[in-house]
């Protein structure tokens, strides 16, 4: 047994069913094996997509994500994507090929120290250098990778470990010497004792994967705190974002919780749409304004970072309630009253099982939902201003209305993707995805991959921007391969535009910002997909049927947008 059929039988007890992975010499056994053994492995023009794939699944699945790339620049190509796993506590599973174990050091093609590259941005590393350690590792990195606060792991694969045993002896049998000088014995003997104890003793695959730690359940003792903290309360907030999402299987719970508690929430991230497209309790503008009259705080799966303001949008005067797998974040720039080191989804639901008696907050609430109109008043205004070309906030609220229930939104972009957040609503619990915290451009493509593989009929829309949209737009080649259901609108005003915005006004320049209007809607075309360049709202929303229509043909689509400036979110860059 070679070390891909290892690979591909140990990841197939945790019910791993694809594989993504742009080939490479190095890393050969690992898909073919895994084709094989009947997963479907999905290549892409990009390891960086690769891993956004992974990381995209993972999070919609709830299992580690599974990623090979090969040796050297295969890897240094997926760091970024695997830094935003990391920091968005995605679980994924990276194999990375490696030279062979007898050259290492020696200078041998694509042979790099890669340990010490990936190392700062996974949860667990190692280097195999025995058969027989392959598939214990794999189980330590799957448990590793969902257990406490999830993430990355990485598995460095030698290519002689991963080739079968026979092809291998014979590329090292031209190094064995014939002749006998004392020399060559020694370096004959070395070579066969290295060889022995590479493929030596080789265990059986387990026949079932050991369980995966979760944190235990939530004593009803540890609850009745908050309980109490809430029932005082008169202004409570309740945000949530993805650190609640981790568990898929919860989502519907979680979101039947939420709205039985009846606290006024704000949702961000993979928590979006978690109520559904509408709900009493969900509210989405003036959160700044919220939490400063709030009176109790409680954070789930949210850090305190710099898009609560480091702590300083929050009430001093409120009583604040932290949960998050993370003890780091559970602390970070905030002294909470009282805080749960658990999973944010499992406290929720508990919570409201047990908080039956909670008010209703009516009178808050109803001051939340004027704020919340006026803002939706001041967006319809806004979107009504004439620019050139296409108004971007009147083409989402147009895109909002013409959206079918099964959709998945994808953020790609600064100013017109965040843009997105505040017009479109995704339809139900996980289906919206955006990078996190690290705020990485370039996810698009691999994210609609993921999400179209696990969300097979429903229509995948990515957000770009027309900057971002460089990084993946190769995809397309991806998506019309695979026949996916996959859109990509395109926010085109040839500009960077949430940098260029506060740059020219503090530095009266636009250097580096600009971009020339190009008909990204040629480049599908040149793979086979389809799509169109509009400019006006009427050919836009001709644009939405098109696309779809094109999709339930299997064939991609990009709407290339033309879109005019506006001030919607001036000031909104974050340092």
């Amino acid at each position: 047994m070679n070390g891909g059929q290892i690979i591909a039988q140990t990841l197939q007890l945790y019910g791993v069913d694809h594989l993504f992975t742009l080939c490479g010499g190095h890393i050969a056994p690992i898909y073919v094996e895994a084709e094989n053994a009947g997963m479907e492995v999905v290549d892409v023009r990009d390891e960086a997509s690769a891993v956004f794939a992974a990381d995209a699944y993972a999070r919609l699945k709830g299992i580690p994500g599974v990623v090979a790339v090969t040796a050297g620049p295969g890897l240094t190509n997926s760091i970024t994507a695997l830094k935003n796993a990391q920091m968005a506590q995605s679980p994924i599973l990276l194999l990375g090929g490696a030279t062979a174990t007898m050259l290492k050091g020696r200078g041998a093609l694509q042979d790099i120290d890669q340990m010490a590259l990936i190392k700062p941005h996974v949860k667990w590393a190692v280097p195999i250098k025995r058969l027989r350690d392959l598939a214990s590792a794999i189980h330590k990195a799957m448990k590793i990778a969902l257990q406490d606060v999830p993430g990355p792991v990485f598995i460095e694969l030698p290519v002689d470990l991963l080739y079968g045993e026979k092809e291998i002896r014979e590329w090292y049998a031209k190094d064995i010497a014939k002749n006998t000088t004392l020399k060559d014995k020694m370096v004959s003997w070395y070579l066969k004792n290295h060889l022995r104890k590479m493929f030596a003793q080789v265990p059986p695959i387990r026949t079932l994967a050991p369980p995966i730690p979760s944190f235990p359940p939530i004593a009803s003792f540890n609850i009745q705190d908050a309980k109490q903290q809430l029932k005082k309360s008169k202004r409570p907030v309740l945000i949530i974002s993805s650190g609640a999402m981790q568990s898929p299987s919860q989502a519907v719970q979680l979101s039947t919780a939420v709205k039985k508690l009846g606290i006024p929430v704000y949702l961000s991230g993979m928590a979006r749409g978690l109520t559904g497209h509408h709900d009493e309790v969900q509210f989405r503008h003036q959160r700044k304004i919220a939490l400063r009259e709030a009176d109790c705080i409680l954070l789930a799966g949210v850090p305190c970072d710099f898009r609560l303001g480091y702590g300083k949008a929050l009430n001093r005067k409120a009583f604040k309630i932290t949960i998050n797998k993370s003890k780091t974040e559970l602390r970070k720039n905030i002294k909470p009253q009282l805080q749960y080191q658990c999973d944010p989804a499992t406290f929720l639901i508990q919570l409201a099982s047990e908080a039956t008696d909670l008010p209703n907050w009516a009178d808050w609430k109803e001051t939340l939902q004027k704020r919340e109109a006026e803002r939706d008043a001041e967006i319809q205004e806004m979107a009504q201003n004439e620019v050139k070309d296409i108004n971007p906030l009147a083409l989402f609220l147009k895109m909002e209305n013409l959206l079918p229930d099964a959709s998945i939104l994808v953020a790609d972009g600064g100013d017109f993707a965040a843009s997105a957040s505040y017009t479109l609503r995704p339809r139900a619990p996980l289906k919206w995805l955006d990078p996190g915290a690290f705020g990485t451009l370039g996810v698009g493509g691999g994210f609609a991959l993921g999400a179209a593989i696990h969300y097979p009929d429903d229509y995948i829309w990515i957000i770009y921007g027309d900057g971002s949209a460089a990084y993946s737009l190769m995809e397309f080649d991806t998506f019309k391969k695979r026949n996916l259901k996959v859109c990509a609108i395109i926010g085109n005003n040839g500009s960077w535009e949430q940098i260029a915005r506060d740059q020219v006004t503090l530095l009266g320049a636009a250097t580096a910002t600009t971009l020339p209007q190009s008909n990204y809607q040629d480049i599908a075309k040149a793979f086979g997909a389809d799509g169109e360049r509009v400019d006006n709202m009427e050919a836009f929303e001709q644009a939405i049927g098109n696309a779809k229509e094109s999709m339930d043909k299997g064939i991609p689509y990009v709407i290339n947008a033309i879109i005019g400036s506006t001030p919607f979110r001036k000031g909104s860059i974050s340092i």
